[in-house]
């Protein structure tokens, strides 16, 4: 399977919307707790304004949307460049294991670079073994536990 990557097109919406659900869906947002139909509209609407930090990709393959990849630039204390952090990463069940995962994080890398960028980092969560074995191939672990307070 030749999959390739590339940045999101407003035309990939309707393609691009079951990922979204799939991955909202994978870390318990669905049903009841679905996020609200203006997060995902302003979402999208972020990937295509100039002005905001948020960027999406897409992988494909025959024509297809495999996977999707959302990631940010912003400023840090402790560096002077910019930091990317991967903040939404998800395959289709069908494509796990066959290089869609890899593929999108190499991407962002290679768009860290692009923007100076010397980080990338993410998070998931400590049950999620699958992508953790193919993280463990393509970054360290920090050893930082994530706190969090919903206001």
């Amino acid at each position: 399977m030749a999959v390739s990557v590339r940045d999101v097109a407003l035309t990939d919406y309707d393609a691009w919307l079951p990922l979204w659900l799939g991955y909202n869906a994978f870390y318990g947002r669905a049903g009841t707790t679905a996020l609200p139909g203006r997060i995902t509209a302003t979402t999208w609407s972020r990937f295509f304004d100039p002005h905001e930090p948020v960027h999406a990709l897409v992988a494909e393959a025959d024509g297809q949307l495999l996977g999707l990849a959302h990631y940010l630039f912003h400023r840090s204390t402790i560096r002077v460049e910019p930091s990317c952090y991967l903040q939404d990463l998800f395959t289709v069940p069908a494509a796990r294991g066959r290089g869609v995962g890899r593929a999108l994080i190499e991407t962002v890398y290679q768009r860290a670079r692009a923007a100076g960028s010397q980080r990338v980092y993410w998070q998931t969560h400590e049950g999620n073994a699958t992508a953790m074995a193919l993280y463990d191939k393509l970054a360290e672990r920090s050893g930082f536990v994530v706190y969090r307070k919903d206001l």
